[in-house]
Protein backbone atom coordinates (compact mmCIF):
# COMPACT_ATOMS: atom_id res chain seq x y z
CA UNK A 1 0.00 0.00 0.00
CA UNK A 2 1.38 3.43 -0.96
CA UNK A 3 1.87 6.29 1.49
CA UNK A 4 -0.95 8.17 -0.23
CA UNK A 5 -3.30 5.23 0.25
CA UNK A 6 -2.36 4.91 3.92
CA UNK A 7 -3.15 8.57 4.47
CA UNK A 8 -6.47 8.41 2.64
CA UNK A 9 -7.45 5.19 4.44
CA UNK A 10 -6.86 6.78 7.83
CA UNK A 11 -4.01 4.42 8.73
CA UNK A 12 -1.48 7.24 8.93
CA UNK A 13 -1.61 10.94 9.87
CA UNK A 14 0.04 14.13 8.71
CA UNK A 15 1.87 16.21 11.32
CA UNK A 16 1.84 19.97 10.91
CA UNK A 17 4.39 22.17 12.66
CA UNK A 18 2.85 25.62 13.14
CA UNK A 19 -0.85 26.30 12.62
CA UNK A 20 -0.94 29.87 11.38
CA UNK A 21 -2.28 30.78 7.93
CA UNK A 22 -0.16 28.19 6.15
CA UNK A 23 -0.35 25.37 8.68
CA UNK A 24 -4.04 25.70 9.50
CA UNK A 25 -5.04 25.83 5.85
CA UNK A 26 -2.90 22.75 5.07
CA UNK A 27 -4.56 20.92 7.94
CA UNK A 28 -8.03 21.93 6.78
CA UNK A 29 -7.49 20.96 3.14
CA UNK A 30 -6.02 17.55 3.93
CA UNK A 31 -8.75 16.88 6.50
CA UNK A 32 -11.39 17.82 3.92
CA UNK A 33 -10.05 14.92 1.83
CA UNK A 34 -10.34 12.49 4.75
CA UNK A 35 -6.72 12.64 5.91
CA UNK A 36 -6.19 12.84 9.68
CA UNK A 37 -4.01 15.74 10.76
CA UNK A 38 -2.32 16.68 14.03
CA UNK A 39 -0.95 20.21 14.33
CA UNK A 40 1.42 21.57 16.95
CA UNK A 41 1.83 25.19 17.99
CA UNK A 42 3.23 27.10 20.96
CA UNK A 43 0.14 29.34 21.12
CA UNK A 44 -2.13 27.71 23.72
CA UNK A 45 -5.16 29.82 22.81
CA UNK A 46 -4.87 28.93 19.14
CA UNK A 47 -4.66 25.22 19.93
CA UNK A 48 -7.73 25.44 22.16
CA UNK A 49 -9.68 27.27 19.45
CA UNK A 50 -8.87 24.62 16.87
CA UNK A 51 -9.90 21.77 19.16
CA UNK A 52 -13.22 23.50 19.89
CA UNK A 53 -13.89 23.75 16.19
CA UNK A 54 -13.46 27.53 16.24
CA UNK A 55 -11.49 29.33 13.57
CA UNK A 56 -8.13 30.57 14.93
CA UNK A 57 -7.74 33.03 12.04
CA UNK A 58 -10.32 35.63 11.13
CA UNK A 59 -11.80 35.46 7.63
CA UNK A 60 -10.01 32.25 6.71
CA UNK A 61 -13.34 30.51 6.12
CA UNK A 62 -13.89 32.89 3.18
CA UNK A 63 -10.64 31.73 1.61
CA UNK A 64 -11.08 28.03 2.46
CA UNK A 65 -14.63 27.89 1.13
CA UNK A 66 -15.78 25.19 3.57
CA UNK A 67 -16.64 24.70 7.23
CA UNK A 68 -13.92 23.11 9.37
CA UNK A 69 -16.00 22.42 12.49
CA UNK A 70 -17.28 19.02 11.20
CA UNK A 71 -13.68 18.04 10.45
CA UNK A 72 -12.72 18.69 14.08
CA UNK A 73 -15.80 16.89 15.37
CA UNK A 74 -15.00 13.81 13.27
CA UNK A 75 -11.42 13.69 14.56
CA UNK A 76 -9.76 14.61 11.28
CA UNK A 77 -8.30 17.82 12.72
CA UNK A 78 -6.64 18.16 16.12
CA UNK A 79 -4.00 20.43 17.61
CA UNK A 80 -1.59 20.14 20.52
CA UNK A 81 1.12 22.13 22.28
CA UNK A 82 3.15 18.95 22.89
CA UNK A 83 5.45 18.41 19.93
CA UNK A 84 6.43 14.93 21.10
CA UNK A 85 2.98 13.72 20.01
CA UNK A 86 4.13 14.21 16.42
CA UNK A 87 7.15 11.94 16.84
CA UNK A 88 5.25 8.75 16.03
CA UNK A 89 5.44 5.96 13.48
CA UNK A 90 1.80 6.76 12.72
CA UNK A 91 2.84 10.22 11.47
CA UNK A 92 5.16 9.65 8.49
CA UNK A 93 4.54 13.06 6.85
CA UNK A 94 5.52 16.37 8.45
CA UNK A 95 4.62 19.77 7.01
CA UNK A 96 6.82 22.61 8.28
CA UNK A 97 4.81 25.83 8.40
CA UNK A 98 6.69 27.98 10.90
CA UNK A 99 7.78 31.65 10.59
CA UNK A 100 11.12 32.21 8.86
CA UNK A 101 11.36 35.95 9.47
CA UNK A 102 11.92 38.15 12.50
CA UNK A 103 12.60 41.87 12.92
CA UNK A 104 12.29 42.45 9.17
CA UNK A 105 14.96 39.89 8.27
CA UNK A 106 15.14 36.18 7.35
CA UNK A 107 15.28 34.09 10.53
CA UNK A 108 16.11 30.38 10.83
CA UNK A 109 16.18 29.71 14.59
CA UNK A 110 12.65 28.26 14.80
CA UNK A 111 13.31 26.18 11.69
CA UNK A 112 16.47 24.72 13.23
CA UNK A 113 14.62 24.02 16.47
CA UNK A 114 11.94 22.05 14.61
CA UNK A 115 14.55 20.07 12.66
CA UNK A 116 16.30 19.18 15.91
CA UNK A 117 13.01 17.90 17.32
CA UNK A 118 12.49 15.78 14.21
CA UNK A 119 15.84 14.08 14.82
CA UNK A 120 14.01 12.25 17.64
CA UNK A 121 12.93 9.80 14.92
CA UNK A 122 16.45 8.33 14.94
CA UNK A 123 15.59 6.51 18.16
CA UNK A 124 12.55 4.78 16.69
CA UNK A 125 12.08 1.56 14.76
CA UNK A 126 10.15 2.70 11.68
CA UNK A 127 8.63 0.81 8.77
CA UNK A 128 9.16 3.82 6.45
CA UNK A 129 11.28 6.96 6.44
CA UNK A 130 9.68 10.18 7.74
CA UNK A 131 8.96 12.68 4.96
CA UNK A 132 9.57 16.34 5.89
CA UNK A 133 7.99 18.89 3.52
CA UNK A 134 8.96 22.50 4.18
CA UNK A 135 6.11 24.83 3.24
CA UNK A 136 7.71 27.94 4.77
CA UNK A 137 9.73 30.31 2.60
CA UNK A 138 13.46 29.61 2.87
CA UNK A 139 16.53 31.65 2.13
CA UNK A 140 18.16 29.95 -0.89
CA UNK A 141 20.63 27.22 0.16
CA UNK A 142 19.09 26.87 3.64
CA UNK A 143 18.46 23.16 3.13
CA UNK A 144 22.07 22.47 2.24
CA UNK A 145 23.68 24.84 4.72
CA UNK A 146 21.38 24.48 7.71
CA UNK A 147 18.79 21.70 7.53
CA UNK A 148 20.91 18.81 6.27
CA UNK A 149 23.77 19.57 8.75
CA UNK A 150 21.24 19.71 11.61
CA UNK A 151 20.26 16.11 10.88
CA UNK A 152 23.84 15.01 10.22
CA UNK A 153 24.91 16.40 13.60
CA UNK A 154 22.49 13.89 15.13
CA UNK A 155 23.82 11.07 12.93
CA UNK A 156 20.86 11.10 10.54
CA UNK A 157 21.59 11.12 6.82
CA UNK A 158 19.07 12.96 4.68
CA UNK A 159 17.87 10.65 1.93
CA UNK A 160 18.77 7.55 3.92
CA UNK A 161 17.37 8.06 7.44
CA UNK A 162 14.90 10.88 6.74
CA UNK A 163 13.50 12.47 3.59
CA UNK A 164 13.47 16.25 3.15
CA UNK A 165 11.93 18.42 0.47
CA UNK A 166 10.86 21.99 -0.21
CA UNK A 167 7.38 23.01 -1.40
CA UNK A 168 6.82 26.71 -0.59
CA UNK A 169 3.25 28.00 -0.54
CA UNK A 170 1.94 30.63 -2.95
CA UNK A 171 -1.55 31.20 -1.55
CA UNK A 172 -3.24 34.60 -1.46
CA UNK A 173 -5.39 34.50 1.65
CA UNK A 174 -7.96 37.05 0.54
CA UNK A 175 -8.83 35.36 -2.74
CA UNK A 176 -10.71 32.03 -2.78
CA UNK A 177 -9.60 31.57 -6.39
CA UNK A 178 -5.96 31.47 -5.31
CA UNK A 179 -5.88 28.56 -2.91
CA UNK A 180 -3.87 25.51 -1.98
CA UNK A 181 -6.04 23.50 -4.35
CA UNK A 182 -5.93 25.72 -7.41
CA UNK A 183 -2.44 27.25 -7.52
CA UNK A 184 0.39 25.30 -9.22
CA UNK A 185 2.73 23.90 -6.56
CA UNK A 186 6.51 23.71 -7.02
CA UNK A 187 8.16 20.81 -5.18
CA UNK A 188 11.75 19.67 -4.92
CA UNK A 189 13.34 16.98 -2.74
CA UNK A 190 16.96 16.28 -1.91
CA UNK A 191 16.61 13.09 -3.97
CA UNK A 192 14.41 12.24 -6.99
CA UNK A 193 12.65 9.63 -4.86
CA UNK A 194 11.80 12.29 -2.27
CA UNK A 195 10.38 14.59 -4.95
CA UNK A 196 8.19 11.76 -6.26
CA UNK A 197 6.90 10.99 -2.76
CA UNK A 198 6.18 14.69 -2.11
CA UNK A 199 4.18 14.82 -5.34
CA UNK A 200 2.23 11.74 -4.30
CA UNK A 201 1.26 13.28 -0.96
CA UNK A 202 0.58 16.86 -2.06
CA UNK A 203 -1.54 15.90 -5.06
CA UNK A 204 -4.16 14.81 -2.54
CA UNK A 205 -5.02 18.50 -2.13
CA UNK A 206 -3.25 20.27 -5.02
CA UNK A 207 -4.51 20.16 -8.60
CA UNK A 208 -1.14 20.88 -10.21
CA UNK A 209 2.27 19.73 -8.97
CA UNK A 210 5.41 21.02 -10.70
CA UNK A 211 8.52 18.98 -9.80
CA UNK A 212 11.73 21.03 -9.69
CA UNK A 213 15.14 19.58 -10.48
CA UNK A 214 15.92 19.39 -6.76
CA UNK A 215 15.45 21.21 -3.43
CA UNK A 216 17.86 24.02 -4.33
CA UNK A 217 15.81 24.99 -7.36
CA UNK A 218 12.54 24.77 -5.43
CA UNK A 219 13.98 27.02 -2.69
CA UNK A 220 14.86 29.71 -5.20
CA UNK A 221 11.50 29.78 -6.98
CA UNK A 222 9.49 31.33 -4.13
CA UNK A 223 12.05 34.02 -3.31
CA UNK A 224 12.67 34.97 -6.92
CA UNK A 225 9.01 35.16 -7.94
CA UNK A 226 8.36 37.51 -5.02
CA UNK A 227 11.54 39.48 -5.70
CA UNK A 228 10.22 40.07 -9.23
CA UNK A 229 7.06 41.55 -7.73
CA UNK A 230 9.07 43.56 -5.21
CA UNK A 231 11.08 45.17 -7.99
CA UNK A 232 7.99 45.90 -10.10
CA UNK A 233 6.10 47.42 -7.16
CA UNK A 234 9.16 49.48 -6.24
CA UNK A 235 9.47 50.71 -9.83
CA UNK A 236 5.85 51.89 -9.64
CA UNK A 237 6.72 53.85 -6.50
CA UNK A 238 9.92 55.28 -7.95
CA UNK A 239 8.06 56.40 -11.08
CA UNK A 240 5.59 58.23 -8.87
CA UNK A 241 8.49 59.98 -7.13
CA UNK A 242 10.21 60.80 -10.41
CA UNK A 243 7.06 62.29 -12.01
CA UNK A 244 5.31 64.00 -9.09
CA UNK A 245 3.04 66.10 -11.33
CA UNK A 246 1.64 63.03 -13.14
CA UNK A 247 -1.14 60.70 -12.02
CA UNK A 248 1.15 57.68 -12.15
CA UNK A 249 -1.67 55.48 -10.93
CA UNK A 250 -3.57 56.14 -14.16
CA UNK A 251 -0.44 55.76 -16.30
CA UNK A 252 0.30 52.35 -14.78
CA UNK A 253 -3.30 51.23 -15.28
CA UNK A 254 -2.86 51.99 -18.98
CA UNK A 255 0.59 50.37 -19.07
CA UNK A 256 -0.98 47.23 -17.59
CA UNK A 257 -3.30 46.84 -20.57
CA UNK A 258 -0.34 45.53 -22.59
CA UNK A 259 -0.65 41.77 -22.78
CA UNK A 260 2.68 40.92 -21.13
CA UNK A 261 2.80 43.55 -18.36
CA UNK A 262 1.22 43.41 -14.92
CA UNK A 263 -0.53 46.33 -13.24
CA UNK A 264 1.17 47.79 -10.19
CA UNK A 265 0.19 50.80 -8.10
CA UNK A 266 2.29 53.21 -6.06
CA UNK A 267 1.72 52.80 -2.34
CA UNK A 268 2.90 53.58 1.18
CA UNK A 269 5.25 50.58 0.84
CA UNK A 270 4.82 46.81 0.80
CA UNK A 271 4.16 44.60 3.79
CA UNK A 272 3.61 41.00 4.83
CA UNK A 273 5.81 37.94 5.05
CA UNK A 274 6.67 37.57 1.37
CA UNK A 275 7.15 40.59 -0.88
CA UNK A 276 9.28 42.95 1.29
CA UNK A 277 11.52 40.10 2.45
CA UNK A 278 11.89 38.32 -0.89
CA UNK A 279 14.77 40.47 -2.08
CA UNK A 280 16.56 39.90 1.24
CA UNK A 281 16.11 36.13 0.91
CA UNK A 282 17.61 36.17 -2.58
CA UNK A 283 20.52 38.39 -1.52
CA UNK A 284 21.23 36.28 1.57
CA UNK A 285 21.45 33.10 -0.49
CA UNK A 286 24.20 34.20 -2.87
CA UNK A 287 27.88 35.03 -2.55
CA UNK A 288 27.49 37.54 -5.38
CA UNK A 289 24.99 39.97 -3.86
CA UNK A 290 26.80 42.83 -5.63
CA UNK A 291 25.41 41.50 -8.92
CA UNK A 292 21.86 42.18 -7.67
CA UNK A 293 22.02 45.95 -7.16
CA UNK A 294 18.42 46.30 -8.31
CA UNK A 295 17.26 44.33 -5.26
CA UNK A 296 19.22 46.54 -2.87
CA UNK A 297 17.56 49.57 -4.45
CA UNK A 298 14.13 47.97 -4.08
CA UNK A 299 14.73 47.29 -0.38
CA UNK A 300 15.93 50.83 0.31
CA UNK A 301 13.05 52.51 -1.54
CA UNK A 302 10.48 50.23 0.05
CA UNK A 303 11.76 50.87 3.57
CA UNK A 304 11.87 54.66 3.04
CA UNK A 305 8.36 55.11 1.65
CA UNK A 306 6.46 54.96 4.98
CA UNK A 307 8.78 57.63 6.38
CA UNK A 308 8.16 59.80 3.33
CA UNK A 309 4.42 59.50 3.89
CA UNK A 310 4.87 60.42 7.53
CA UNK A 311 6.99 63.44 6.59
CA UNK A 312 4.21 64.74 4.32
CA UNK A 313 1.88 64.60 7.32
CA UNK A 314 4.43 66.49 9.43
CA UNK A 315 4.97 69.18 6.77
CA UNK A 316 1.22 69.68 6.46
CA UNK A 317 1.14 70.63 10.13
CA UNK A 318 -0.87 67.68 11.44
CA UNK A 319 -1.50 67.54 15.17
CA UNK A 320 -3.80 64.53 15.47
CA UNK A 321 -3.60 61.60 13.05
CA UNK A 322 -5.93 58.63 12.72
CA UNK A 323 -4.67 55.59 10.80
CA UNK A 324 -7.11 53.07 9.32
CA UNK A 325 -5.44 49.68 9.13
CA UNK A 326 -2.70 48.06 11.17
CA UNK A 327 -2.67 45.10 8.79
CA UNK A 328 -0.66 45.61 5.62
CA UNK A 329 -3.51 44.33 3.45
CA UNK A 330 -7.28 44.39 3.59
CA UNK A 331 -9.16 41.65 5.46
CA UNK A 332 -6.04 39.96 6.78
CA UNK A 333 -4.81 39.99 10.34
CA UNK A 334 -1.15 40.32 9.40
CA UNK A 335 0.85 43.37 10.46
CA UNK A 336 4.31 42.02 9.63
CA UNK A 337 6.27 44.84 7.97
CA UNK A 338 3.08 46.88 7.58
CA UNK A 339 3.78 50.51 6.53
CA UNK A 340 1.67 51.54 9.53
CA UNK A 341 4.43 50.48 11.91
CA UNK A 342 7.03 52.84 10.41
CA UNK A 343 4.53 55.66 9.97
CA UNK A 344 3.44 55.48 13.61
CA UNK A 345 7.03 55.34 14.82
CA UNK A 346 8.02 58.43 12.83
CA UNK A 347 4.96 60.46 13.80
CA UNK A 348 5.46 59.69 17.48
CA UNK A 349 9.09 60.80 17.26
CA UNK A 350 7.84 64.09 15.85
CA UNK A 351 5.49 64.54 18.80
CA UNK A 352 2.31 64.07 16.78
CA UNK A 353 -0.64 62.34 18.45
CA UNK A 354 -1.54 59.21 16.48
CA UNK A 355 -4.14 56.49 16.94
CA UNK A 356 -4.72 53.30 14.96
CA UNK A 357 -7.93 51.48 14.09
CA UNK A 358 -8.19 47.97 12.71
CA UNK A 359 -11.32 45.79 12.97
CA UNK A 360 -9.23 42.63 13.21
CA UNK A 361 -7.19 43.71 16.25
CA UNK A 362 -8.27 44.17 19.84
CA UNK A 363 -7.44 47.52 21.50
CA UNK A 364 -4.84 45.83 23.71
CA UNK A 365 -3.22 44.25 20.65
CA UNK A 366 -2.92 47.65 18.93
CA UNK A 367 -1.47 49.11 22.12
CA UNK A 368 1.09 46.31 22.38
CA UNK A 369 2.09 46.39 18.70
CA UNK A 370 2.03 50.13 18.00
CA UNK A 371 2.20 51.72 21.44
CA UNK A 372 -0.91 53.75 20.57
CA UNK A 373 -4.58 53.81 21.45
CA UNK A 374 -7.32 52.80 19.04
CA UNK A 375 -10.53 54.64 18.13
CA UNK A 376 -14.02 53.93 16.84
CA UNK A 377 -14.71 53.93 13.12
CA UNK A 378 -16.35 55.97 11.73
CA UNK A 379 -17.65 57.73 14.85
CA UNK A 380 -14.28 59.07 16.04
CA UNK A 381 -12.96 60.31 12.69
CA UNK A 382 -13.90 63.82 13.80
CA UNK A 383 -11.11 63.74 16.38
CA UNK A 384 -8.40 63.96 13.70
CA UNK A 385 -7.11 66.64 11.38
CA UNK A 386 -5.40 63.98 9.25
CA UNK A 387 -6.51 60.47 8.28
CA UNK A 388 -4.33 57.83 6.61
CA UNK A 389 -6.04 54.86 4.96
CA UNK A 390 -3.55 52.00 4.87
CA UNK A 391 -5.61 48.80 4.43
CA UNK A 392 -8.68 48.27 2.26
CA UNK A 393 -10.69 46.37 4.86
CA UNK A 394 -14.29 45.74 3.84
CA UNK A 395 -15.37 47.52 7.05
CA UNK A 396 -13.98 50.79 5.70
CA UNK A 397 -16.10 50.54 2.55
CA UNK A 398 -19.35 49.10 3.93
CA UNK A 399 -20.41 52.40 5.51
CA UNK A 400 -22.80 54.98 4.02
CA UNK A 401 -20.83 57.74 2.34
CA UNK A 402 -22.69 60.45 4.19
CA UNK A 403 -21.80 58.92 7.54
CA UNK A 404 -18.10 59.04 6.73
CA UNK A 405 -18.22 62.60 5.41
CA UNK A 406 -20.18 63.82 8.43
CA UNK A 407 -17.59 62.38 10.80
CA UNK A 408 -14.72 64.05 8.94
CA UNK A 409 -15.81 67.53 10.03
CA UNK A 410 -12.39 68.43 11.49
CA UNK A 411 -10.26 66.64 8.92
CA UNK A 412 -8.03 68.65 6.60
CA UNK A 413 -5.97 65.89 4.89
CA UNK A 414 -6.56 62.28 3.81
CA UNK A 415 -3.88 60.12 2.24
CA UNK A 416 -5.37 56.91 0.84
CA UNK A 417 -2.97 54.04 0.18
CA UNK A 418 -5.54 51.98 -1.72
CA UNK A 419 -8.04 54.43 -3.17
CA UNK A 420 -11.12 53.06 -1.42
CA UNK A 421 -12.62 56.54 -1.07
CA UNK A 422 -11.48 57.76 -4.48
CA UNK A 423 -14.98 58.60 -5.71
CA UNK A 424 -15.94 60.72 -2.68
CA UNK A 425 -16.27 64.47 -3.24
CA UNK A 426 -14.05 65.57 -0.38
CA UNK A 427 -13.74 69.05 -1.83
CA UNK A 428 -17.30 69.77 -0.71
CA UNK A 429 -16.28 69.32 2.93
CA UNK A 430 -12.94 71.07 2.61
CA UNK A 431 -10.72 67.98 2.84
CA UNK A 432 -7.51 67.65 0.81
CA UNK A 433 -7.54 64.08 -0.53
CA UNK A 434 -4.81 62.14 -2.32
CA UNK A 435 -4.55 58.54 -3.46
CA UNK A 436 -1.05 57.06 -3.49
CA UNK A 437 0.46 57.63 -6.92
CA UNK A 438 -1.74 60.53 -8.07
CA UNK A 439 -0.44 64.01 -8.76
CA UNK A 440 1.49 65.57 -5.88
CA UNK A 441 0.32 62.94 -3.40
CA UNK A 442 3.59 63.37 -1.51
CA UNK A 443 3.51 67.17 -1.75
CA UNK A 444 4.92 69.57 -4.32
Amino acid sequence: MTLKEKLLNGERLIGIWGVGYIGYSSMAHFASKGVKCLGVDVAVEKVEQINKGDLPIQNIEYWLGFDTKPLVKSGLMRATTDWTELISKDIPVHLICIPTEKDEEPYDSILIEVMEKLTSFRQMNLDSLPLVIIESTLTPNTTGKTIIPTFENKEMKVGKDILVGVAPRRDWFISPEKSLKTLPRVVGGTTPETTALMKEVLEIVCNTILPAKDHRHAELVKSIENAYRHVEITLANQLSLAYPDIDMREVLELVGTKWNIGTYHPSFGTGGYCIPLASQYVLSGTKSADKLSILNSAIQTDQNLPYMVAEVVVRKGAKKVGILGLAYKGDLKVHTLSPTLRIVSHLKRKGIEVKVHDPYYLPEEIEQICGTETFRFPDDLGNFDTVLVVADHRDYQAVPRGQILTNLKNCKLILDNVGIWGDFNFGEVGVEYHVAGTEHWLGE
